[in-house]
């Protein structure tokens, strides 16, 4: 092969093992089911990231019931305010985290919604693993990770899945 394909290959490789699924994503169950509780679909989230990370070599998030609350708090501002943003009701995205008491630092958030096929955990953590942002919080430095999935109406859609994944170190 020459020098040309292999340029022109590796990048193509790198695009695949984002997007298409894996062997260890396939141990996730549940990937595919909008319809499950919030409980479980927040559950197979949390697999897909901490084996996404295990892939690379990184140490799985712990998930801590603080991160976990601020998390779904901040996915009900969004659909009750009817706003999709970081700064959803007008509070900055470390409100919920500071107020549950959570007791980390160097925090970082990620939001997505979807309905249909396009709310599922696989299609919103794809979504998320194809934005460098997103992908460089999931992959990051950080110890806990705190997940939140609320349904509802979000600006004219029904059925909105608002997904709230929530980042922090406990090592300040």
């Amino acid at each position: 092969m020459t020098r040309r394909g292999i340029a022109v290959l590796l990048p193509l490789a790198a695009l695949l093992a984002l997007v298409l699924p894996t062997a260890a994503s396939a141990a996730c169950s549940g990937q595919g089911n909008a319809g499950a509780p919030a409980t479980a679909q927040e559950r197979t989230m949390r697999c897909l990231v901490n084996q996404a990370r295990k892939q690379r070599g990184l140490d799985p998030f712990a998930a801590p019931a603080s991160l976990a609350r601020s998390a779904a708090r901040k996915s009900a501002d969004i659909l009750r305010c009817d706003e999709f943003s970081h700064e959803a009701c007008g509070r900055e995205f470390t409100y919920w985290i500071e107020r549950v008491g959570y007791g980390g630092c160097g925090w970082a958030e990620n939001i997505a919604y979807g309905s249909g096929s396009f709310a599922t955990p696989k299609s919103i953590f794809r979504m998320w693993m194809n934005s460098s942002g997103h992908r460089r919080n999931i992959l990051g430095s950080y110890d806990d990770i705190g997940i939140g999935l609320q349904v509802g109406n979000l600006e004219g859609t029904g059925g909105a899945h608002v997904w709230t994944q929530q980042f922090g170190s406990r090592d300040c």
